[in-house]
């Protein structure tokens, strides 16, 4: 019987993983990796931190956690795969099982048979009609090219002012490798706010962070212009008519699918333009699979199909395409809660499933708590996190986490990602066994603590108010009781200024003729976190209150101006 042929189609990710792993499973498999770009496997989502200095040699990018640079030499020798570089492929003959290609080096052609073919074809950035994107200075991060050029820009010193079109994950990497270089940075996101997968108001504690750090961020206004002269970017106008000037703009609002030879070929393509696959990774072709950023794959809470461009998942979707080329259809691959992770200077944020907005939209009934406390001891080097938790209001079931903060972002997204993977609901959470120790979690892991909340929310032990119902609220001139129960000293360092009631928390008791006398009027209690806000409910709901809420996050988790100092 001769040799299984199984070509693979695209070298970024999904492509080396896929190649590697069909030779691992058929030691006898002839194994061709055909790739248009002069490198292999490379860690794009490294690249910001290649731009921003974080490292400097290049090859980091594409070796192995040895130093070994995967190229065609290595993946010959280390993998038994066939590996060609500089070739593009322009045709899939599926009655024949043929691919065709063409060498971009010499222009030569060249045919490979295929007994299995995966397509790892990987997504093109988005590159919209905007008058002028076509200047010298206007660039997009998608290629080694794109990060050695703006590397090289970085480097040179030669770039004052920089922008950023788009507001999600690569931009706002981007923003802090351009910033830290030093270039003066502007984002501008057309939306209401940066990274859409958080909710508003944790997006706003990123956005007031990355303002912090003296980035200008353009919220709700987009790119009306690129302008130039002599053929070199000069500025940018938006959407509202300001004008930022700047050499450099960097347009990040994300990828679409790279599915031409796809779709050129017949294969069925799903409604976001990727390349639609079954369970075992199989386009409509049985012959043929499909993993990466060029498949659409259904989404684990809402079972309907989503495009999630994600390094991660295209590494585990090849790993299952792969096993079902060479073993047979028997290993599935279920889909995505879309989690993802990003830095920013000296923040980490990010999310998991659904946000309260998505469940909403999806037709789910929610439930929310936000949370604003530490990752660890205060004697163990405190960390702060803010982070929300949404659930199905009948069920509990966790549905979607996001966490914020300088803190340990990661360690609490991926335990909330196993949650909502599970099914797990907030009670499950509540009596969670994670690993402690103070240098790593306080006793009651954050990610509990935020389940304890919600299962006070849920069982009317605690009232909550988010604080940006607060803030419209106040801005609407309604003017419900503020009451402050921190310390005098922590009043005096921070506080909002809208009007509150400083009464420590233990003198409450004592202090009840400061309240309003009216037993149903509306009190806002809130701390530094809102643990004493709470308590605060509680005694003042003993006392015969009835209207007693509590600012979830406290002064934390405020994602507004706050006055510090006398």
């Amino acid at each position: 019987m001769s040799a299984q042929k199984i070509v693979v189609i695209g070298g970024s990710a999904a492509g080396p993983k896929a190649a590697a792993r069909a030779r691992r499973l058929d030691a006898k498999a002839e194994v061709t990796l055909l790739q248009k770009a002069p490198e292999l496997s490379m860690a794009s989502c490294g690249y910001p931190y290649y731009i921003g200095g974080n490292f400097d040699e290049r090859n980091s990018l594409l070796a192995t956690p040895t130093g070994v640079v995967r190229d065609p030499a290595f993946f010959a020798a280390a993998k038994g795969v066939n590996a060609k570089v500089n070739t593009e492929v322009t045709a899939i003959n599926r009655e024949n099982r043929t691919v065709s290609s063409i060498d971009l080096g010499s222009g030569e052609p060249s045919t490979f048979e295929y007994d299995k073919l995966i397509l790892c074809t990987g997504a093109t950035p988005r590159r919209p009609p905007i008058p002028g994107i076509d200047l010298d200075g206007v660039y997009s991060l998608s290629e080694m090219r794109d990060a050695d050029r703006l590397r090289g820009l970085a480097d040179s010193g030669q770039v004052k002012n920089a922008v950023i079109v788009g507001g999600g994950l690569i931009g706002i990497e981007l923003c802090e490798a351009l910033t830290e270089s030093g270039m003066n940075v502007s984002v501008v996101e057309m939306l209401s706010q940066l990274l859409m997968f958080l909710d508003w108001e944790i997006a706003k504690l990123v956005e007031k962070h990355v303002a912090s750090k003296g980035v200008t961020v353009h919220t709700d206004n987009g790119v009306a212009e690129f302008l130039g002269q002599d053929g070199r970017l000069t500025g940018v106008r938006l959407k509202d008519g300001t004008t930022v000037p700047c050499e450099l703009a960097v347009v990040s609002i994300g990828v679409v699918p790279n599915a031409g030879l796809a779709r050129e070929a017949g294969l069925d393509i799903g409604a976001f333009g990727g390349i639609a696959v079954d369970e075992y990774m199989r386009t409509s072709d049985p012959r043929i699979y499909a993993a990466g950023d060029c498949v659409e794959i259904p989404h684990r809470i809402t079972g309907k199909k989503t495009y999630a461009p994600y390094g991660d998942l295209a590494n585990l979707e090849a790993r299952v395409a792969a096993d079902n080329m060479v073993l047979g259809d028997t290993r599935t691959f279920p889909g995505t809660v879309n989690s993802g992770i990003c830095k920013v200077f000296d923040l980490s944020a990010g999310a998991t499933g659904l946000s309260e907005k998505r469940a909403r939209e999806e037709g789910f009934e929610v439930v929310t708590a936000t949370n604003a406390s530490l990752d660890r001891p205060g004697f163990m080097g405190a960390r702060l996190l803010v982070s929300k938790m949404v659930a199905e209001a009948n069920t509990g079931r966790i549905l979607g986490f996001q966490c914020v903060g300088p803190g340990a972002v990661n360690r609490q997204l991926a335990e909330a990602a196993m949650a909502v993977m599970n099914g797990n609901t907030v009670l499950d959470i509540n009596t969670a066994d994670l690993p402690y120790a103070p240098p790593f979690s306080l006793a009651i892991d954050h990610f509990i603590t935020t389940a304890h909340i919600l299962d006070n929310k849920m069982c009317g032990r605690m009232t909550g108010i988010g604080n940006a119902e607060v803030k419209a609220r106040l801005d609407n001139g309604d003017r419900p009781f503020i009451l402050d129960v921190r310390a005098p000293g922590e009043f005096a360092a921070m506080r909002l200024n809208v009007g509150e009631t400083l009464v420590p928390l233990g003198a409450l008791r004592n202090s009840l003729d400061r309240l309003p006398q009216d037993r149903d009027a509306e009190i806002i209690a809130f701390c530094k976190i809102s643990m004493r806000g709470y308590e605060a409910q509680r005694v003042l709901e003993a006392e015969g209150w009835t209207n007693v809420k509590v600012m979830e996050g406290g002064i934390m988790a405020w994602p507004f101006h706050v006055d510090t100092g006398e």
